[in-house]
Order: structure tokens, then C-alpha cells, then sequence
């Protein structure tokens, strides 16, 4: 395997290495569940429907590039988590990875908590009608804004993430005459098994206490102590995308030692342990996750084990997905603009969308799938970089992928798995709108998230 040497980095030389890719699908025409969305099938024309909607029609109404969200099986994965952990156990859907007014409605229809992390996402929760005893409030670097509005809302839990926020929520807590429910993060040393930008339990990173040299220990104690805080439990997150259960054991194995640790020193069994979330989803064919049965299955077994060992009574789990709800039920439409083939290498694949609505792939060497959504087709399939439209090389979408050889121009493609974090990390980049997301569900389409405008953008220049 050669390339030549960039400044960028390897992923950016211009020599193709050797096993870069899979081989070619038998059927360019053929939609993976595990991929796609619920309702997602082609008509026997091949145009890809979802809800009940053809997609050439919704690109028609809506535009391009959008979000199309299945509200069904958004609601029917919400479901899934909420009856695989049953009422002994507490699910919180990770409101970063998407969130809206409409999703949060769903969230409270269909029984699940939401864990927020800015004053922002508080206030979309809030507006949307979701108690606010049912809300968590993340974050690593809250403002003292964000933590009094979310104790005067009367937040149900507030998760502290360092020795500085525990005094800094205790006293806003007792100046508001209020006694906070907190549990404290901590960091229990796991290596996951994914991006290091998203592998948030090893110790040399922002996030939590480090159980290493008692400092974990030390924020119990602090916390205990401080008549404006009840300490309800202890938080750990080990990271984003795993598949491996492994890292979830090591975790909880740390996370009780702790908890009889403060047992023994103070007396007090706390009730609840939190292990995060982080499940992965498929975004293309050779991914296999978990289903939520089994997920619940093997976290209840991993800390009831661990709590009889060290003669404890097993605390409320509490779990936190929430690109494993919203990630497989949306895909991006876009709009083929041009295409240039490139002999011996690839053929580039330009879209009207690009890193400002998906910068995963720029950002995390993420991984997608793409088809031709438009039409069936019975060509050849061709190497194919799907790119943006922005003035930028590393603004590719999906990296290497197989489309059939008569794409055109004016064709509409789509990349699946993109309800979490494409949304809600999108940007600006070259003065770009941020696409509008779409619900569907039983042959209507709303909007639920509108499309940037021109003048929304100028509406913010005030120089």
C-alpha cells in the first residue's frame, strides 16, 4: 500500500490504498433494514418511499437537501427502549444527538426522560411540555445561567462534572432555598472501542472525576457534606458508537467498587447508577448492534452481579441513548449536481448539501451508506465519492461507496442514518442554510424543523 505524504494527513493522499473498500453489493437497488428507517421500500418503479411518501415528490414540497425523519419507527425504537428496561429502570434519550419541540413531544408520549446539556436544549425541552422532574442536565463546563435556571425548573437530577461545580450548584441550590438532586460523573478509566473524540471514560480528557487517587472518592465526600445537594448516584459514560459490552462491565465493576467504598465510609447506599449510553448503530451493512432487550439484559446482569459481590443492593439503572433512537430513522435527500470521473481511482459524486450538514465524516473518519433513491437502476456499479458543495477538500460526506454508472445530474441520492448529530451539528460553512427536517408518518410529511433563509442569516448580521 503507497500514498503520498499531505499535510493533512494520510486520508488525504492522492494514491488509493489497496482493501480500502468492500466489494460491490450484489444489488445497488436493494435497501438494507438494518440501515434504513422502518418504513423505508421502493415502489415497483424504484423510486424509495418513506411513510408512505416518494421521495421525488417530498424533494418537490420540501427541497433539497433535507432530513426525512420516520416518525413511526422513531417512536417505535423510543418504545422498544422504555419496555426493555421496564419500570424498575430509567431510559433518558441523549437530547444532543437530535432534539426538537416535535421530538420532545414524542419523548413525553412515549414515557421516556431526556438528558439536556446546554441552557438551550433545557429550553426547547421545557417549551415542548417535558416535566422537568424528568430532566437531566449534562455538561462539563455549565454556566451559573444554565444551573440556576435548571434548578428554578426544578430539573429532576444535575449531573456534576467537577470539584469547582459541586460547591458552584450547591450554593445557587441553597441561595434559591432548594435541595438539588445530583449524581456525580465520574471517569472509570475504560479504553472504548471507538473515535477518541467520542471515547469520553478514559482519564486523560475533559469529562468527569477520575476514580484514580481517590479523587472520586473526595467528590462524594464534598458532595455529602453540602446541605444544597442530595446525592442520588454516580454517572459513567464510557463513549459513543460501541458495539463491545466489555467496556459497559469493566465500568460498572469500578462504578460499584465505588459505591461500597462510600457504603463503608459514610453509611449511605446511594440508589442509583447511571452507565450512560453510547450503543452503536448500523451505518452501513457490516455493522451489528444490539437490539435493546439485549442491552437491558446484559446491563441489569452486569450490575446485579457486581452489586451482590460486594454485598450491595442493586441500585435504579438509569441508560442514555439517544443516536441509537433517533440515528437509523432519518436520511438526507440530496440532488446530484455533478459528477466527475477520475480514471483509476474513483468518481466524484457532488450533492448540494455537503460538511455543514454532515460533518461526521470530516470530523470522525465516519463511516455511511448512500443509494440512488430516484429510480432503479440495472448498471454497473462504479466507485463513488459522494462530496459537498463547499470550498473545502475534506468535505465529503460519504468516503467510498458504489453507485451505479448512469447517475446523472438531477438524480436524488440519499445517506442513511443520519438522525443523529447531523442535524444538530450542522453549521453555516460558506453561508450555507441548515436543511429543514421532515417528519413522516402514514402518507403526511411536516416540517418540523424549518429550512434556514437567506434572511435568517442576515437577520443576525447586525454590523
Amino acid at each position: 500500500m503507497s500514498r503520498s505524504a499531505h499535510p493533512a494527513g494520510p486520508r488525504h493522499a492522492d494514491v488509493l490504498p489497496e482493501g480500502h473498500y468492500s466489494a460491490p453489493p450484489a444489488d445497488l437497488n436493494a435497501l438494507d433494514p438494518k440501515v434504513w428507517a422502518q418504513t423505508v421500500t421502493r415502489t415497483p418503479d424504484g423510486v424509495v418511499t418513506v411513510g408512505g411518501r416518494e421521495v421525488t415528490e417530498l424533494a418537490e414540497e420540501f427541497g433539497t437537501p433535507a432530513y426525512f425523519l420516520d416518525e413511526t419507527d422513531f417512536r417505535a425504537r423510543a418504545r422498544a427502549w422504555r419496555t426493555a428496561f421496564g419500570h424498575d429502570a430509567d431510559v433518558f434519550y441523549a437530547g444532543k444527538a437530535f432534539l426538537s419541540r416535535a421530538v420532545v413531544r414524542w419523548l413525553h408520549e412515549e414515557g421516556l426522560n431526556l438528558d439536556v446539556c446546554s441552557g438551550g436544549e433545557l429550553a426547547t425541552a421545557l417549551s415542548a411540555g417535558m416535566p422537568a422532574d424528568r430532566i437531566a442536565f449534562h455538561g462539563n463546563n455549565k454556566s451559573t445561567d444554565e444551573i440556576t435556571k435548571a434548578i428554578e425548573s426544578g430539573v429532576g437530577r444535575i449531573v456534576l462534572d467537577s470539584f469547582q461545580e459541586i460547591v458552584r450548584v450547591a450554593h445557587i441550590a441553597e441561595s434559591l432555598g432548594k435541595r438539588q438532586r445530583v449524581q456525580i460523573r465520574v471517569t472509570v478509566g475504560v479504553e472504548a472501542h471507538t473515535h477518541e473524540f467520542i471515547a469520553t471514560a478514559h482519564e486523560d480528557q475533559k469529562f468527569g472525576i477520575a476514580l484514580a487517587d481517590g479523587q472520586a472518592a473526595e467528590a462524594v465526600r464534598r458532595a455529602l457534606a453540602l446541605d444544597g445537594l442530595e446525592l442520588v448516584g454516580i454517572h459513567s459514560h464510557i463513549g459513543s458508537q460501541i458495539f463491545d459490552m466489555a467496556g459497559f462491565e469493566v465500568a460498572a465493576r469500578r462504578v460499584v467498587k465505588l459505591l461500597a467504598e462510600v457504603r463503608d465510609e459514610h453509611g449511605v447506599e446511594l440508589p442509583e447508577i447511571d452507565l450512560g449510553g453510547g450503543l452503536g448503530i448500523a451505518y452501513t451493512s457490516e455493522d451489528d448492534p444490539r437490539e435493546p432487550h439485549e442491552i437491558a439484559k446484559a446491563l441489569s446482569e452486569i450490575v446485579t452481579r457486581e452489586c451482590e459481590a460486594a454485598r450491595l443492593g442493586t441500585p435504579r439503572i438509569s441508560v442514555e441513548p439517544g443516536r441509537a433512537i433517533v440515528g437509523p430513522t432519518a436520511f438526507t435527500l440530496y440532488e446530484v449536481g455533478t459528477i466527475k470521473p477520475l480514471d483509476g481511482l474513483r468518481t466524484y459524486v457532488s450533492v448540494d448539501g455537503g460538511m455543514s450538514d454532515n460533518i461526521r465524516t470530516a470530523l470522525y473518519d465516519a463511516e455511511y451508506s448512500v443509494a440512488l433513491v430516484s429510480r432503479a437502476s440495472d448498471a454497473e456499479p462504479m466507485l463513488a465519492r459522494v462530496v459537498g458543495k463547499h470550498c473545502e477538500s475534506g468535505d465529503i460526506v460519504v468516503r467510498d461507496a458504489f453507485l451505479p454508472a448512469d447517475l446523472a445530474p438531477g438524480d436524488l441520492i440519499a445517506v442513511p442514518a443520519t438522525g443523529a448529530y447531523c442535524r444538530s451539528m450542522a453549521s453555516n460553512y460558506n453561508h450555507a442554510l441548515r436543511p429543514p427536517v421532515v417528519a413522516v408518518r402514514d402518507g403526511e410529511a411536516r416540517t418540523i424543523v424549518r429550512r434556514e433563509t437567506e434572511e435568517d442569516l442576515l437577520r443576525l448580521d447586525v454590523g
